[in-house]
């Protein structure tokens, strides 16, 4: 590990963007603006090389991981203080330097959390084919209040896409890592390109092997495409859903999938816990079809590759992605001709683990917008409306420079309070790829460009990462002087009044007398 940790004098950073999903250019110039003129939004700080994440060390103390160039640096009272880790990255397409999560009990237990893909170099690279098979990883670090040291390694993950007959990608590793009240951390691992078990085929893509290293089972080489839950060391928790199922199966991937909490999934890029009702929720990235918001349940099997969206709409689905201009799946191991014609098909497809449940997504949007980071409010601090709401955000420019949407939420948590009469049946039906059509009474923001991680911040403001904009942005109620400095404010201009007008009477007095 300690190669991986670079000499910050001897390296720059690399400003390379992401592809597939995650599009954005370093520093784009660009206006944000929110639908409340109740709210308002300032820069917290700019300048910063492809920003992706961030972590609260302290009220005005802000760790944020840089992709690109393997830099976690610090933010206090919106100055950068320094970098206080470098790790030599591949930041290719969608890897890099991801994720941050602090222990549940920061500071007392002072353990950093980093989700980050390997390179071979000994430096940072955007070289495709310059990773181990297992480059993703999730790293335990130290914080001593002012740099970061390595302590163990909980998990290596697939990264390599370089498979035969395939053009070599990068894309699809998720990255997003949360603690849940529970005291265990929630990592999301999209699916790499892998069409095995974990993806709903249960005998691979064609009643085989998924590639040259095997599979379809969910061994180290194709665990991927799911939400893991690890101890604090990142042992599997006895309480797993599939702990029982993975313990009978025994070797690597019955072990893997010990560790599952969720599975069936594309890729996520947000993954937040609701305040209230403790309840994760994470989005997942559709091809061209059906982006998805999930409220992910203990044992949930996702569709994925079998359908995406409400699988009544299976149809539809298989239709966007066997039509021009966007047909096609990415990987061509599975023709999207496979999708089947009818929901009860795509169920009977699915790759069912004992205590999997299959359940349709809580809100999607018939052709992708592609969403990024998603977060709640905790707290009243933009005002009672918002309180508990859901807040997701872009991860292309493409519509309104970068949206940000939010979602009421229902008086019990387990569902969104949509008013629009257009959304209640849960989807949002657009006419092309990045269209906003049924979206509009979702648009709370524009220009963030690409979001890359929303939290509430310790003053109970929201706080986003925009990655294209090199910036963290917090938005926060517009200040209204209280009932004292009111009464005050009138005084004073009543007394600027009375000042004006012995000032004019005298004026006038003047002029009247004889010179």
């Amino acid at each position: 590990m300690k190669s991986r940790i670079k000499a910050v004098a001897a390296r720059a950073a690399s400003l390379g963007a992401l592809a597939g999903v995650l599009v954005g250019h370093s520093s784009e110039a660009r206006a944000q603006s929110l639908v409340d003129p109740g709210l308002s939004v300032t820069t917290v700080v700019g300048g910063l090389s492809q920003p992706i994440a961030m972590a609260f060390v302290g009220p005005n103390d802000i760790l944020v991981t840089e992709k690109a160039s393997g830099q976690v640096k610090r933010v206090t009272s919106g100055v950068v203080a320094g970098v206080v880790l470098d790790l030599a990255v591949n930041s290719n397409s969608e890897r890099g330097l991801l994720g941050i999560a602090l222990h549940p009990r920061f500071p007392g237990t002072p353990y950093v959390y980093l989700y980050n893909t390997e390179s071979t170099t000994g430096a940072d690279t955007n070289v495709v084919a310059n990773v181990p098979l297992l480059a993703n990883r999730v790293d335990r670090f130290v914080w001593n209040g002012s740099t970061l040291t390595f302590d163990q390694n909980l998990i290596r993950l697939r990264a390599l896409q370089a498979d035969a007959g395939q053009p070599e990608r990068a894309n699809h590793n998720g990255g997003v890592m949360r603690f849940g009240a529970d005291g265990k951390l929630y990592v999301a691992v999209g699916d790499v390109g892998r069409r095995g078990s974990l993806q709903n085929l249960p005998n691979g893509p064609s009643g085989g092997a998924d590639d040259a290293f095997g599979g379809p089972a969910p061994d180290d080489a194709h665990f991927t495409g799911g939400i893991l839950r690890l101890n604090t060391d990142g042992t599997a928790p006895g309480d797993n859903p599939f702990f029982t199922t993975g313990a009978a199966l025994g070797g690597q991937a019955g072990a893997n999938i010990q560790k599952l909490y969720a599975y069936g999934i594309r890729n996520t890029f947000g993954m937040a816990f609701d305040p209230v009702s403790g309840k994760l929720w994470a989005q997942d990235n559709g091809d061209d079809a059906f982006d998805e918001l999930n409220r992910v349940d203990a044992g949930m099997n996702g569709g994925w590759v079998q359908t995406m969206g409400p699988v009544s709409r299976v149809a539809e689905y298989k239709a966007i992605e066997t039509t021009p201009p966007y047909a096609g799946l990415q990987q061509l191991r599975w023709d999207p001709s496979n999708i089947a014609n009818t929901p009860a098909d795509a169920l009977s497809a699915m790759f069912m683990l004992p205590g999997a449940t299959y359940s349709d997504p809580e809100f999607s949007w018939k052709y992708a917008v592609a969403p990024g980071s998603i977060g709640f409010l905790t707290g009243s601090g933009l005002g009672a409306a918002y309180a508990g709401s859901l807040f997701v955000g872009a991860a292309r420019t493409t519509l309104e420079g970068g949206y940000l949407f939010r979602f009421g939420m229902s008086g019990d948590r387990m569902n969104f309070d949509l008013g629009d009469p257009a959304l209640q049946d849960l989807v949002a039906d657009n006419l092309d790829k990045f269209g906003l059509t049924e979206s509009q009474s979702l648009l709370f923001g524009s220009g963030f460009g690409v979001v890359t991680d929303i939290q509430t911040g310790p003053n109970g403001n929201l706080f986003l990462v925009s990655l294209s904009d090199g910036a963290i942005y917090e938005i926060k109620a517009v200040s209204v002087p209280e009932p004292a400095t009111w009464m005050l404010l009138a005084l004073c201009f009543a007394a600027l009044g009375a000042t004006r007008k012995r000032f004019v009477l005298a004026r006038a007095h003047d002029r009247r007398r004889p010179s």
